[in-house]
């Protein structure tokens, strides 16, 4: 049975003078999937977003929500609520009246509208700040009341535009999980733009990499790093080297390179090592000129934490663990 889609997109293309910024786009996102548009500053992501929402018309190609074209409909006719990364809440409101003020607008009565509200604020964990102003919660707790906001509307599709950026890392990494267990529970459609590549794969069911205005690869997180598709995503998508061995050009993980003093493989120099929380980083230089970046996990006995700068090392890897370009390992 094909997957029943809540968003679609067809060869869409979306032009700003000579420039596509989406360009001949297909995209399908699942109903009730959390689906991540990753990528760096400029390959299409926000643009893709504001497609579906409805900031953005496209210049070909058709835009389907829940079946239908939207293609040329505004914002306000489109089964979708989006959360920015400022969070636009009304300031002369309490935090009770921003969450219900989209119901108010749709003329739902004044005590219906309350008790949704308050149940959108006990999912984000809120239940007791409703009576106070935005300006007296912190960054963290004003985007959960912009997520509720989000919700109390409930919206075929919530469409989310890096609404974690502006926050301190703690804080993110604590909403991650939030965000991830909120849409679990009220199980909507959540297409998320980000370009923290560790956002996305902690936090989606599937990523769709995207370069120049196209997707590279829409895969699970596990695939994504496993098996990248092209070189663009194997160095997007987290430490990646490139080296040029007696088999070609090859692409291996830091945490796939194994340290030797003695031994088969490769001969270099420790030019750097660095102990980064729970593993010791090392970047060796080989004696070709080549450098490999190599990760391993602290466990006490380890040849990577007893290494020092400018000691001598052999490098290897198994070919299982090449990665092989084309998709999939070589």
């Amino acid at each position: 049975m094909d997957a029943v889609h809540d968003v679609e997109l067809r060869g869409v293309t979306r032009r700003f003078g000579e420039i596509a910024a989406v360009d001949a786009l297909d995209l399908g996102v699942v109903k009730g999937e959390f689906l991540s548009l990753l990528g760096p500053s400029g390959c299409g992501k926000t643009t893709t977003l504001r497609l579906i929402a409805g900031f953005e018309r496209p210049d070909a190609g058709t835009v389907l929500i829940d079946g239908s074209d939207v293609s040329h409909l505004p914002p306000y006719r489109r089964p979708v609520n989006t959360v920015f990364q400022s969070y636009a809440l009304f300031p002369h409101l309490s935090v009770l009246e921003n969450v219900a003020y989209g119901l108010k607008q749709r003329r739902v009565p004044r005590k219906d509208r309350r008790t949704k509200a308050q149940e959108m604020l006990e999912l984000v964990h809120l239940r007791d700040v409703g009576s106070r102003r935005p300006r007296q919660l912190s960054g963290g707790q004003q985007q959960r009341v912009a997520l509720a906001r989000a919700l109390v509307m409930s919206p075929k599709v919530l469409l989310l535009d890096e609404p974690l950026g502006a926050l301190d890392l703690q804080v993110r990494k604590a909403l991650q999980i939030e965000l991830k267990r909120i849409q679990e529970t009220v199980g909507i459609t959540f297409v998320y733009v980000t370009h923290d590549q560790e956002e996305a794969l902690a936090m989606s069911d599937r990523v769709a990499v995207m370069n120049h205005g196209r997707i590279e690869q829409l895969a699970p997180p596990q695939e994504i790093y496993d098996a990248p598709a092209t070189e663009f995503v194997a160095a997007f998508i987290g430490d990646t080297n490139f080296v040029v061995d007696a088999s070609g050009r090859v692409a291996v993980r830091p945490e796939q390179v194994r340290l030797s003093r003695t031994g088969q493989g490769t001969e270099g120099t420790v030019v750097v090592r660095m102990v980064i929380g729970a593993a010791v980083q090392c970047v060796v230089r080989l004696d070709d000129g080549q450098e490999v970046l190599t990760r391993t996990q602290r466990s006490g006995d380890t040849v990577a934490e007893s290494l020092a700068e400018g000691e001598r090392v052999t490098v290897s890897w198994g070919p299982e663990v090449a990665l092989d370009l084309t998709g999939g390992k070589s």
